[in-house]
């Protein structure tokens, strides 16, 4: 992989819930102080007193939480596609209850537990398969929001006749291989544990991140889609070094432009060692 090829020591592992990792029954297992304890007990585990950590989607809020919870254990941050906008001032579900009302809204359709496991698994490798292609560069990410609130989270999405360059069919069999463990209760639980971590989590209110950071997502990327988050991010972050914005990219940031990614990855870890 390039970062070992570039001198430096890479670690992957799988958030709870996912793959081989811990996967509790309990959907309060499943929230952003309990990840960011994680976290930090892997990197003692490996033998570290500190690191840089990178993740990507439910992986960026893992590294936001686990520097301000174990800033001694948090060298560097790498966050990609959801940016870091501080503590709200309110729960959570409730602002995007009130946000959308009547409107489907993703997080808020994961809410009950059971609903979109019953969708989902139902087929689990069509669902993968539509789903990456939608957060694509190449997909239609309005599909995922433009819909009435009782309809189901696939309706309008596309189905592809041919997988993306960059997600080959060994990817979608791996992906649907690992989900098949343990199925998407899990990985459903972050989304339901919104105002769990934001009641655990008070004495952040208010506190920035003072590790540097780099910032990584794809122009087409619908999670910020409302540019005023990365406005946000600027003024939660002490040391932010670099937002950097792929072109002709989605969702998908390591998938969909590796090389840009690695390259950004590099030059921040080389400019911080």
């Amino acid at each position: 992989m390039p970062l070992a090829e570039a001198g430096f020591h890479a670690v992957a592992m799988d958030m709870r819930g996912y793959g081989g990792s811990y996967n509790p029954h309990e959907i309060k297992a499943f929230n952003q102080v309990a990840i960011a304890g994680d976290i930090s007990d892997t990197i003692e585990a490996l033998g570290y007193s500190s690191a840089v950590i990178a993740g990507h989607d439910w992986g960026a809020p893992a590294v936001w939480h686990t520097a301000l919870l174990h800033p001694e254990k948090v060298d560097a941050v790498i966050g990609m596609s959801v940016p870091y906008t501080g503590r709200s001032d309110k729960p959570p579900l409730g602002s995007l209850r009130e946000a959308f009302k009547d409107r489907f809204f993703y997080i808020l359709y994961f809410q009950e537990p059971g609903v979109a496991e019953r969708e989902l698994e139902a087929d689990l490798r069509g669902f993968i398969r539509k789903f990456y292609y939608m957060a694509s560069a190449q997909g239609n990410a309005a599909s995922m929001f433009n819909k009435a609130k009782d309809e189901p989270l696939l309706q309008g999405f596309d189905d592809p006749a041919e997988l993306p360059a960059w997600f080959l069919q060994q990817d979608l069999d791996f992906y649907t291989n690992e989900f098949n463990k343990h199925g998407l209760r899990g990985p459903l639980s972050w989304y339901r544990n919104l105002d769990a971590t934001w009641e655990m989590t008070e004495r952040l209110t208010d506190k920035k991140i003072e590790q540097p950071v780099l910032f990584i997502a794809g122009e087409q990327d619908g999670v910020i889609r409302d540019r005023s988050t990365l406005e946000r991010m600027e003024t939660n972050l002490v040391d932010l070094r670099n937002i950097l914005l792929l072109d002709n990219c989605g969702h998908w940031t390591q998938q969909e432009c590796p090389d840009e990614v690695n390259k950004a990855m590099i030059e921040f870890l080389r400019r911080i060692n």
